[in-house]
């Protein structure tokens, strides 16, 4: 909330958006990307993963695997079933994507939320 109740600005928020992009093609990873990631590595499963997020199985796969063709490198290993059932890491690469992603995002977070206050309160102070 940056007002007080009944001000001009109390319904109003600040979003942002954070995403690795690749030179003339846009958006490669996004925060959904980045969750995707994050389920697989929890749950070591692609179908965790996709029901966690409410996301189809194939288009999480989907996701994943364009991830992985822009990039150059894979982000999960997977290993099929069997006696022991099969299952969805992260790959070296993917691990170290996400732990960097979400290292970022939380000190974006804390900066984004002390710089948000200033914002406000210069906007309040009519």
């Amino acid at each position: 909330m940056a007002g007080n109740k009944g001000s001009k600005y109390y319904d109003i928020f600040l979003d942002y958006r954070l995403w690795l992009t690749k030179r003339g093609d846009g958006e490669i990873l996004g925060h959904e990307h980045f969750m995707l990631l994050k389920k697989i590595d929890e749950g070591e499963s692609f179908n965790y993963a996709s029901e966690s997020l409410g996301m189809s199985y194939r288009k999480a796969w989907d996701r994943i695997r364009n991830c992985e063709k822009e990039l150059g490198f894979s982000l999960v290993e997977t290993r099929r079933g069997g006696k022991d059932g099969g299952n969805t890491t992260l790959s070296s690469d993917g691990r170290r994507l996400l732990d960097a992603y979400m290292s970022l995002r939380a000190e974006m977070d804390s900066l984004i939320k002390e710089n948000v206050k200033k914002f406000f309160h210069k906007l309040n102070d009519e």
